[in-house]
């Protein structure tokens, strides 16, 4: 096996299973409540500054990381010691920390403990002693002052410890091992779920094979309807076992997206009964939660009392389950009285392939990508409808300060608090009086605001540490938002805007990334493999440009399985949907839709560029063809009503269903057959012109050249979503439909290059 930082076990040549001395002791010593409690804890670079400067007090002879390693059975143990004292004969493990040092938990000091007794077993095999000093030493940040907690202890009892924390694990690891060698050896064996593969389903599972045996990246351009879900899990699944991956991610843009893929594994798990594979979802944990209405610490929350008691029982059982969904993770869960929130966290280290959002590993602190780099683990992401990645993306890497949040606080603090804040306020109100538009960006952040800013969040965090009991929900939100805006602007460049609104409720700072290939590229980075697909990703470069694919990503455009003849594309020539002509586009787009819908009666969903022109034409269409139904999409609507819109599509119903391009229903919903015959499709979907836009305009061509300013802002996002939403007619190879594309601007050459190429677009007038 080869190590991991976090402890998972990986296979090597040799029969012996290598875990890392921390994870050995959070799986087999940690106990007692799950405790999250928010106290601010150090940051990375906090903590190995503090590591440097508690060595760096040592004396000449300290040895600094201390590479340790022993056995016990096959177990193979190994690990990095903080520092050990020759003069001293000590061993040291060094934990930094903010606040009150008397407020940890126990069974945190306990864990670091069971680290430093099992490093002092193996330094005293290492130099055949008798006895040795283990200290824990507690930095802290704040003051920089060392809490030194010492024990001497004999060779003998730390050995007894060892073995003893060996033997609660090794059974276990026989057990991973085991469930290792019989997923790999099944997969190998396993066929394709179905008779055959659908045409272009084959080509898009060849090429995802292929950029797994090449560890490379893959941008997938393929048609709806093709399978491509199973299309991308079913050849991974075979290339587990082959090129020695641990875990698959498939992630998703929403809900509908997780299902999908669940529903693909449950058919290759069901076509494969004996195939030992471990599925687990993952949902957000406001989603998750049992009592959203509790503190997450064993004194409020009965879920967290106990956990870390009942989670080996609970792990076992859940393994055992077939398929871990938020539903069965929910069962087993509350059946050993545990979070289903963390349960599930915990089970990602154990779980073959693991279904979730985007954000689970592409996330400024992704859990995904963190257990990935910390367990050293060979994994292929896959990202289903990646023409989402971007915005998605784009938000991940943005952060912003509202004046009214800040005004807010202000009034719940006094003292030295109150002073910082007051400080910020002023440094705030200098950069609004310095600007005399209502929007502006500027090329660089302030560095006397980010200086306010720093303090602001030194005091809060202060704050925070010593008083660990007191919660102010808007005290902490402020304070996160506060520590994410100065992350990110410790890595301010041209990748992103820093810019301010100034409004009558106040102003409004932000670091708006737009270009997230910087940040993504370390997670491409990680991953042994990642295929980014869906049925809108052309032109390539915009998403290769940014997402910073790596130079050796591959691009490939699966043909459509579907025939010219199976669609009718219509352009209306004589309509403009501009802004300034929509009044005048009201009527004869009613009458379009109408001469449509006695042609040949049948369900119909109508896109339009926003809920007031969805109105407008809505009411035109009722008043004048009274008699045609019509349902539309409400501004709030929620998840009953989205089902309720959705249910009018029947195999016999007829009507028109009114909605907004870009929202709930342009993309992500199956209405195969004559549950959908016909789209009318009123706008190109360009994103508004606006301020901010302009601005991103202005960015893009200065780094990707004039040409690409209005395309990668304006006209590739717009016509995304059209061809994304003209996508839910043709669904299978015996659908029939029509598609009608109104503005005159969808005749022009350089949007029809733009739309898929099986179709046969008519540039006569509708």
């Amino acid at each position: 096996m080869n190590d991991t930082a976090d402890g998972s076990l990986a296979l090597i040549d040799a029969p012996a299973y290598t875990i890392a001395v921390r994870s050995l002791c959070e799986f087999t010593a940690k106990q007692g409540d799950l405790d999250l409690r928010f106290t601010p804890s150090p940051t990375a670079q906090e903590g190995i500054a503090g590591h440097c400067l508690v060595t760096a007090r040592r004396s000449a002879s300290y040895q600094r990381e201390l590479s340790l390693e022993g056995h016990f059975g096959p177990l193979h143990v190994r690990g990095r010691a903080d520092g050990y004292d020759p003069q001293l004969h000590r061993l040291e493990e060094i934990k930094t920390f903010r606040g009150d040092l008397g407020a940890m938990p126990d069974n945190q000091r306990q864990l670091h403990w069971a680290q430093a007794r099992i490093y002092g077993h193996l330094q005293c095999q290492k130099l055949r002693c008798a006895s040795i000093e283990l200290a824990l030493v507690y930095f802290d940040i704040a003051s920089q002052a060392e809490t030194v907690l010492v024990e001497l202890f004999s060779a003998i009892d730390l050995e007894q410890f060892f073995d003893l924390l060996c033997n609660r694990f090794i059974d276990w690891a026989k057990q991973e091992m085991a469930h290792r060698s019989g997923r790999d050896g099944a997969l190998l064996e396993m066929a394709f779920p179905h008779a055959s593969f659908r045409p272009g389903q084959r080509e898009l599972a060849e090429a995802m094979y292929k950029a797994s045996k090449r560890g490379c990246c893959l941008l997938a351009q393929a048609p709806t309807g093709i399978g491509k879900t199973i299309g991308s899990l079913f050849p991974l699944l075979k290339a587990s076992a082959q090129h020695k991956l641990d875990k698959i991610f498939f992630l998703a843009a929403k809900t509908s997206g997780r299902q999908l893929a669940l529903d693909a594994l449950s058919v290759i798990k069901n076509s494969h009964p004996l195939l030992p594979l471990r599925v687990l979802e993952l949902v957000a944990k406001t989603t998750a939660c049992e009592y959203p209405e509790l503190a997450c610490h064993g004194e409020s929350c009965p879920l967290a009392q106990g956990f870390y008691d009942r989670l080996a029982a609970a792990r076992s059982a859940a393994l055992l389950l077939p398929l871990l969904d938020r539903e069965s993770l929910r069962t087993v869960a509350l059946a050993h009285q545990v979070c289903p929130y963390y349960l599930g966290t915990e089970l990602a280290r154990w779980c073959d392939v693991i279904v979730g959002d985007y954000n689970y590993y592409f996330d400024i602190s992704a859990l995904l990508h963190g257990l990935t780099i910390a367990n050293g683990w060979r994994v292929s992401v896959l990202v289903d409808e990646a023409h989402n990645m971007v915005a998605r993306a784009r938000k991940m890497y943005s952060a912003e300060l509202k004046q009214i949040d800040l005004k807010a606080v202000r009034k719940t603090v006094a003292g030295e608090m109150k002073k910082v804040l007051d400080r910020l306020h002023r440094q705030w109100r200098t950069l609004e009086k310095q600007q005399d538009s209502a929007y502006a960006a500027y090329p660089a952040i302030p560095e006397k605001f980010i200086q306010a800013l720093q303090a602001c969040s030194a005091a809060i965090g202060a704050h925070f540490a010593d008083n660990p009991r007191m919660v102010d929900p808007l005290l902490q939100r402020f304070y996160f938002d506060v520590l994410l805006f100065i992350r990110l602007a410790d890595s301010f460049a041209d990748h992103s805007l820093f810019d301010i609104t100034n409004a009558p409720s106040g102003s409004t700072l932000c670091i708006r990334n737009i270009i997230p290939g910087p940040f993504l590229q370390p997670r491409f980075a990680a991953s042994h493999s990642s295929a980014l697909f869906s049925a809108t990703l052309s032109p390539w470069n915009y998403y290769s440009d940014l997402l910073g694919m790596p130079t050796s990503t591959v691009w490939i455009d699966v043909g459509s399985p579907f025939e010219a003849a199976q669609l009718t594309v219509h352009v209306a020539r004589h309509i403009s949907t501009r802004f300034a002509h929509r009044a005048h586009s009201l009527q004869p787009i009613a009458e379009l839709m109408a001469r449509q819908y006695a042609t040949q009666e049948g369900n119909y969903l109508a896109f339009f560029s926003s809920f007031d022109y969805m109105e407008k034409v809505l009411a035109t269409l009722t008043e004048r063809y009274p008699d045609i139904p019509v349902w539309q999409q409400d501004r709030r609507m929620d998840d009953s009503g989205r089902t309720r819109f959705l249910a009018r599509f029947t195999l016999d119903g007829r009507g028109i269903g009114f909605a907004v391009l870009g929202g709930s229903f342009g993309e992500g919903i199956d209405l195969p057959g004559a549950r959908l015959i016909g789209a009318f499709i009123a706008t190109l979907g360009l994103p508004q012109i606006n301020p901010v836009n302009e601005q991103i305009r202005l960015r893009m061509e200065r780094l990707f050249g004039a040409s690409s300013g209005y395309d990668y802002t304006y006209l590739y996002p717009g016509l995304q979503k059209v061809v994304q939403a003209a996508g839910r007619v043709i669904r299978t190879e015996s659908d029939q439909g029509v598609i009608h594309l109104i503005d005159d601007r969808f005749s022009r050459p350089e949007v029809q290059q733009l739309l898929p190429l099986w179709w046969q677009v008519g540039n006569r007038t509708a």
